[in-house]
């Protein structure tokens, strides 16, 4: 994978990740909720994913290796590997990354209609 779809992957990421929490600020906010409440949550939970994206690429750094040799050694058909296991976090991070500063553009537009 070349740098100019690497980019493009984490650019896809980044903006889905901001689409769905600009939407879901909104969708709250229509819903009943106050403005205050809609932007934390979903900021929250965005958080969550990016720290959670954090904690999986350590993993995989750490034991990526490792786990390939052992479904080498046992001869396992599993097509997983480290560098899809990173490409997998990095689409995630992404994901959580663009949430939160999707939670927060959507939470200043809303914040400025209001």
């Amino acid at each position: 994978m070349d740098l100019r779809e690497r980019g493009r992957l984490v650019g896809r990421a980044l903006a889905l990740g901001g689409a769905l929490a600009a939407l879901t600020v909104v969708a709250l906010v229509v819903s009943g909720e106050t403005l205050r409440f809609a932007s934390e949550k979903v900021f929250a939970v965005a958080a969550l994913v990016f720290g959670f994206s954090l904690l999986g690429w350590s993993g995989s750094v750490f034991a990526g290796e490792g786990i390939e040799h052992f479904q080498q050694h046992i001869g396992g058909r599993a097509d997983w590997s480290e560098a899809d296991s990173r490409r997998a976090i990095v689409v995630l991070g992404s994901v959580g990354l663009g949430g939160m500063v999707g939670a927060s553009l959507a939470t200043v537009a809303l914040g400025s209609v209001a």
